[in-house]
């Protein structure tokens, strides 16, 4: 799943966008890519911005759209969800369906870090969001241990060369901020995610010596640091800027880093959880402009823009022609089969869709069945709901 307008490379310096701008005059042809995929950078809109009232006054249940959804389940245990039509924002319709039930977040809870991320980084350049940008395309970090151990590939393209490689990410890595966050959402690499948390831990940390902070400096740091200083530090970091756009404990907060290196310098700590109440009231955030700023909004919405192969929820057909703003995350164990754990089957799919007629919504759905691959079940789900939205009766 690769993310950011297929433009962006100027703007970003992320390198694989590089290749990717050959599709656009049919250099080259991937075929995976939907009609969807092509949206422009400047052509990413928050739709939101002119309503910031409180999402409890939004996520009021219309009883009518709450039929046509629930309606869609076969069975309810096992499910939770949230789903928010923003076609017309003056009349806006939502339903849920076990919406406060908590579910391991998995991946999705990527979205918190970079939440965190970009709260770091208007701490540091609070006037200036170009300041920001260009922090994240000149400053370059090593991956260290924090990377390794992650079997999610991240691809590599050698612009001199014209070469891309995928493979896993490797302790002597380097990459800009704007890669390693690429990396994190686009194709879901839990080291980068731990690595883009170690930026912004670094951030808070060293305040305005950041943007000098050498790599030697950063690691002799670790080595000396007090780990259940940084420990309270890191978790405090990822979940206070949740709770500030009024998402409780309960609701969503991440207590694990993604890799297992950091956990001899720091270990977040206080379990991670996920509820489509919580997910839904982020996204509105993010819709309306709120989360740090409206720059910062508009720019982790690029981030989520899907450029690549879709996969689970944003696989159906029906979605083809849209545009998806999209993270999903599994999690499982038991049975030895791959996303169909018997003892806990996590799979969660977020998504804004926006279709080319004017018809934009938002969905979060989690789901627990065990002992089968739930991508199936949600790759369904997204063209039944499609259907249900866009019909007139």
């Amino acid at each position: 799943m690769a993310i950011y307008p297929i433009d962006g490379y100027e703007r970003t310096r992320i390198k694989r966008l590089k290749r990717l701008e050959k599709t656009l005059d049919s250099t080259i042809t991937e075929y995976y890519l939907k009609p969807g995929s092509f949206k422009k950078t400047d052509e990413i809109n928050l739709w939101l911005c002119e309503d910031t009232v409180a999402t409890d006054s939004i996520m009021i249940v219309d009883e009518d759209f709450q039929n046509k959804m629930t309606r869609l389940f076969p069975r309810r245990g096992g499910y939770a969800i949230t789903v928010l039509d923003i076609t017309d924002p003056e009349n806006m319709r939502y339903a849920e369906m076990n919406e406060n039930s908590g579910f391991q977040p998995g991946s999705v809870g990527k979205l918190a870090v970079a939440t965190a991320f970009f709260t770091q980084l208007a701490a540091l350049c609070p006037d200036d969001f170009e300041v920001r940008t260009k922090l994240m395309r000149e400053k370059v970090v090593r991956s260290g241990i924090w990377g390794v151990g992650d079997h999610h590939t991240v691809p590599i393209y050698n612009i001199e060369k014209d070469k891309l490689v995928k493979r896993q990410v490797i302790a002597s890595d380097e990459f800009s901020l704007y890669e390693w966050v690429d990396h994190m959402l686009s194709v879901s690499n839990n080291g980068a995610a731990s690595i883009v948390w170690r930026e912004a831990l670094l951030m808070k940390l060293f305040g305005d010596e950041y943007f000098d902070l050498t790599q030697e400096e950063a690691d002799e740091y670790w080595e000396t640091a007090d780990k259940k200083m940084l420990s309270e530090v890191a978790t405090e970091l990822v979940n206070q800027p949740l709770r500030d756009l009024g998402i409780t404990h309960d609701e969503w907060r991440l207590g694990s880093f993604f890799t297992n290196g950091p956990d001899r310098i720091a270990r977040a700590t206080g379990g991670s959880i996920g509820t489509p109440a919580g997910l839904m009231k982020w996204f509105i955030k993010l819709e309306q402009g709120q989360i740090v700023d409206r720059q910062s909004s508009l720019e982790l919405k690029r981030l989520m823009y899907m450029t690549d192969r879709r996969i689970r929820y944003a696989y159906s057909s029906r979605l083809n022609d849209a545009s998806v703003y999209f993270k999903s995350g599994s999690y499982y164990s038991g049975g030895g089969v791959k996303y169909a754990g018997t003892k806990f089957n996590y799979m969660n799919s977020v998504i804004m869709v926006e279709h080319p007629d004017g018809t934009n919504y938002i969905v979060c759905l989690m789901s627990n069945i065990l002992g089968k691959n739930s991508a199936g079940d949600h790759m369904y789900l997204a063209s039944a709901i499609d259907k249900a939205i866009r019909s007139e009766d």
